[in-house]
């Protein structure tokens, strides 16, 4: 295994440092690498989009002109047991050039949430009458290998209220630049709370919103050569966007409350594989500049339930949100009402 950490940390914002032996797959032949590639990153694709899309709201009890709460929001998604997500069906017949050593025509692989290490593959091509060239590499395993089974997101988060049950949101990551990895967050919402326009509204125990949330998430990762592939500035471009549309509802009480939510969630990823990389080993030695593009649409329905402890200035809060990939969203506020 190597990068394989770091290049999921870009994907879904995951930890650790190790490397990745993905674009050793352009030995394959390009249009190999791509489909292998796209099947890789779907899962983790998907999970990084669920993970971004949370945490918008921990009440339904919008702020009054001039209150605000600023939030330190954390993230945990899941995906333990998620073996679906963890590997797919590599059949060989879909492929130009790739075949497994074994002998097999069709296995399980590992996607980049997965954990199905050392399975060999192979290209072969006669290049010259009676001159067969032949090489050999191993796919990628993903992050259960490394005993990880959440994708994790964090940012800052802060809330507004303005005209009577109207808040304002925004939340961003500064931007993190290391040597290998460049990231960064960034979104906008808005929350209405219907209730407020009621005769009654001071003395229900109930509060009624709906919450729309818009988070990009930005990154990039820098490629290192391998022992196959040759060429310069290699890197992996990649753009999470989110959409969040939410019915939520909470009690109103003086210190600790409980609030839940109805939603639809909808998002997609473009991940751009960029640079100049010389295949120098192999059947198939070519030259590629920014080789190909990949992007995955996700959308569907979540539903949380969580608590918010109030003690004066602070607060604390906390919830589980079920989706496709299920989150554990916990926050820590400093606010004014």
């Amino acid at each position: 295994m190597k990068r394989i950490i770091l290049l999921c940390t870009l994907c879904s914002f995951s930890f650790g440092i190790s490397q990745s032996n993905l674009n050793d797959l352009l030995a394959a032949g390009l249009n190999d690498a791509e489909r292998f590639t796209s099947d890789w990153l779907a899962p983790v694709s998907e999970a990084g989009i669920y993970s971004i899309a949370n945490g918008w709201y921990n009440s339904a009890d919008a702020k009054p002109l001039g209150g605000f709460e600023i939030s330190i929001i954390g993230n945990i998604t899941g995906f333990k047991n998620k073996d679906n997500k963890k590997s797919f069906t590599l059949d060989t017949a879909d492929y130009e050039n790739l075949q497994f050593v074994d002998g097999s025509t069709s296995k399980e692989v590992s996607t980049a949430l997965g954990d199905i290490e050392g399975v060999r593959v192979f290209v072969e091509a006669e290049v010259a009458p009676g001159v067969t060239v032949r090489e050999e590499l191993e796919l990628p395993s993903g992050l259960a290998s490394e005993d990880i089974n959440f994708v994790p997101s964090g940012y800052i988060q802060a809330s507004v209220g303005l005209i009577k049950g109207t808040e304002v949101k925004a939340r961003f990551l500064p931007k993190i630049d290391t040597d290998d990895v460049a990231i960064g967050l960034f979104g906008v919402g808005i929350q209405h709370d219907f209730t407020k326009h009621l005769p009654a509204d001071k003395i229900l125990p109930v509060a009624i919103s709906g919450v729309i949330g818009y988070t990009r998430l930005s990154g990039e990762y820098d490629f290192t050569n391998t022992e196959l592939i040759d060429g310069a500035n290699q890197r992996i471009d990649t753009k999470f966007n989110s959409w969040n549309f939410s019915a939520v509802v909470s009690t109103k009480l003086p210190v600790i409350n409980f609030y839940g939510g109805l939603g639809y969630m909808t998002g997609k990823s473009e991940t751009d594989i960029l640079g100049t990389y010389v295949v120098q080993s192999g059947p198939f030695q070519e030259t590629y500049e920014d080789p190909f593009s990949i992007s995955n649409k996700v959308n569907g329905v979540m539903a949380n339930v969580g608590t918010k402890l109030k003690l004066g200035f602070f607060r604390l809060n906390a919830d589980y949100n079920i989706a496709e990939f299920n989150t554990l969203t916990f926050g820590i506020n400093f606010g004014f009402r």
